[in-house]
Parts: C-alpha cells; structure tokens; sequence
C-alpha cells in the first residue's frame, strides 16, 4: 500500500494576495501588482540595511529633506529604491514621499495607473548606525477619475479612503505587516527562499494595557491630558491606576508599533509646546494613516487626542498630527481626559506629582 504524507505549508505574501484578490469578482491584478511592488522595494532595502557598515552607506548624505531634518545617507537610497521599484510598473499614477516636497510624478516612457503610493521610506534612520530596528512605511490610495497626472490635491484623502497600508521592519528578522481593510497581517522574509512567509496572521491588539510609549524627554511641553495620564501611571499601584506600568521609547515609530501589535501597549507622541507652529511632529500622510490603519484593523484605536486620526482631512502632503494609539481602551481614557481639559472639568484629585513637579525628578 502507497504512503502518502501530508505537507502544510505556510502560505506566501503572493498566494496571500491571491485569494485576496479572489474574493472581488471583478478584480484586474492591478492592486495585487502594487502590493508586490512594495514588497519587492522593502526587499531591496533589507538587503542594504542588513549589510550595515558593509554597505558604506551609513552616516550623513550632507542634505536636509523637506521637513528640514538631517537626511542619512539610507534615507536619500531608500528613497530612490522605493521610487524606481514602483515607478515603472503601470498600476500608479503617481507618488508622494516623506523626502521630497512635491509628488513624484512617473516617467513620460511608464503608463500610468489607478493608483496613488504614500511612503517614508525609512523611518528611524537615526538609529541604523547603531544598529536598532527601522522600517518603511506605506499607504496605497486610489487616484480620482480621470487624473492622469495627480497634483498634491489629490493625494490629501483622508486615512478612511486607504486601500491599503502597511510597513516593513528591519530587525534581528524582516517582516512585512500589512491590511487590505480585512484585518492586520504580519509576514517573515525567509532568506532562503526570498519570500515573505504569512507567520502571524489577523494580528489583534489587547484592549487593555499596562505598557506606554512616550519620549519622556518632552514631558515639560506636554498638555495638561497627556501629564495628567503619564502619572497616573508612574505612580503605579500607589496611584488612582492601581496598577504598576511600563514605559518604552524606541525613536523608531515602525518599531513601537511592531511592538504593540505583537503584544499590546500605547504609543504617544502628543502635541506639545515645543515648537507652536507644529500640531504634531508625525506626518499624518505617510506614518499616522497607515500606522492608524494598521492599528485599527487589529481591534487598536488611533487619536489625535480629540478625534479618530483616521477623520483627519488632509491640508497639506507634509501635515504633522498628534499620534496616539494602541490599546483602544487607553486610547478612549486620554481622550476622556483632553475632553474633560478642553471643557474646564479638573482631575477628581490631582496626582502629587501633577503640575506642581516634574514626573521624572522631585521637587
């Protein structure tokens, strides 16, 4: 008698986007063909980014980028391989990056697409020199009818008309997380393969939390919600929590979220005083959207403190947001709190440590 044996096998990124595809009657392949594209990219800079000094791409290119920030020399080649991996394909109409002020628009020798890639190429770069985890972050957006060479105008959609969104991380391994609007999946590079491997599907984020992530440094341009939670949770058990926390700050947005979608926790960073011409400090176009996305696609909530950022209708490619998000149920008490600020309500009893002191050192 023959034996026969069975082998599971898991599937990868392409058969992901596949069925996918089979699940709308009257797809073309074209968004799959995006997707892949992204993927192919975000390859392409693990390679780099994983030969480290090898590379002799590391350290300053000299430049500032748009936003005025010291460009590392990772940034300005990441940002070349994400344009010319994606430019030539004929599924987009056109590109905005993190890098450059205006979009990009593709070759007179390319066709052109239904499609619209919002990126930054590579968040956290400040870290690769010593070796902490970067990513790259997207968001895939339909382009208006009957625009064949989009302006920026086109690109300010808000985060609800995302089509897809998604980053890679580059750490100890390489992974890809993405949504297609039906739940948060995450794949691993197999090296040997060269394929991104589905490993943790529908990727669900806890609603409760006792872990945060905040730039501590900050603290004295903080708004009164944001102190009046960070606090509360130094106290810990002795507080009005009652419970002890643990906080993190990484500098790498793609990493501090890699974290809470794996296992849970809160992200910050709030609005502050520190520079008043800014709202923000994070690009709501190409990290808040996608991240927002990805967060609530699995079961998080993402706010700018006062509203869903998802909501948020875009003015400008370059526009800064307050971030908070993980956790829904954490997010939903800090916007209890910059409610109850915005209408004059006081704290039931003001932590020791609140407004008097700093929350790092004693009085």
């Amino acid at each position: 008698m023959r034996q026969t044996f069975q082998v599971e096998t898991r599937p990868t990124i392409t058969e992901f986007l596949l069925r996918e595809q089979r699940r709308v009657p009257a797809a073309t392949g074209t968004f799959t063909a995006v997707v892949n594209n992204v993927r192919l990219a975000c390859k392409r800079i693990a390679h780099v980014i994983g030969q480290g000094a090898l590379s002799g791409a590391g350290g300053t290119a000299g430049s500032q980028n748009v936003q005025g920030e010291t460009q590392m020399q990772l940034d300005v080649l990441a940002d070349e391989i994400f344009v010319r991996t994606n430019e030539w394909s004929g599924t987009l109409a056109g590109l905005v990056s993190e890098e450059r002020e205006e979009p990009i628009q593709i070759p007179e020798e390319h066709p052109r697409g239904r499609y619209l890639l919002v990126f930054d190429p590579l968040d956290g770069s400040s870290n690769v020199d010593v070796n902490v985890s970067v990513g790259s972050i997207f968001s895939v957006l339909r382009c208006p009818d009957g625009v064949t060479e989009p302006r920026a105008r086109d690109f300010l959609q808000p985060g609800t008309r995302q089509v897809a969104a998604g980053y890679a991380i580059y750490g100890p391994t390489t992974m890809l997380v993405l949504t297609l609007g039906r739940g948060t999946h995450g794949f691993t590079l197999d090296r040997n393969m060269g394929e991104f491997i589905l490993t943790h599907p529908d990727m669900t984020i806890p609603a409760s939390t006792r872990e945060f992530a905040i730039n501590a440094s900050n603290e004295r341009f903080w708004e009164p919600p944001v102190r009046r939670y960070v606090a509360e949770c130094i106290q810990g058990k002795s507080g009005t929590r009652g419970a002890d926390f643990n906080m993190r700050w990484i500098a790498s947005m793609v990493a501090e979220v890699h974290r809470i979608l794996v296992r849970g926790g809160l992200f910050m960073y709030p609005r502050d005083t520190k520079d008043p011409a800014k709202p923000g400090r994070l690009r709501l176009m190409y990290e808040a959207n996608p991240m927002s996305m990805l967060v609530e696609q699995a079961g998080g909530a993402a706010s700018t403190g006062r509203g869903r950022i998802l909501e948020v209708e875009p003015t400008s490619l370059h526009q800064r947001v307050p971030v908070i998000l993980g956790s829904r149920e954490e997010v939903a008490r800090i916007e209890s709190y910059h409610h109850d600020h915005d209408a004059g309500i006081s704290p039931p009893s003001a932590p020791p440590l609140f407004g008097e002191r700093s929350l790092f050192t004693k009085a």
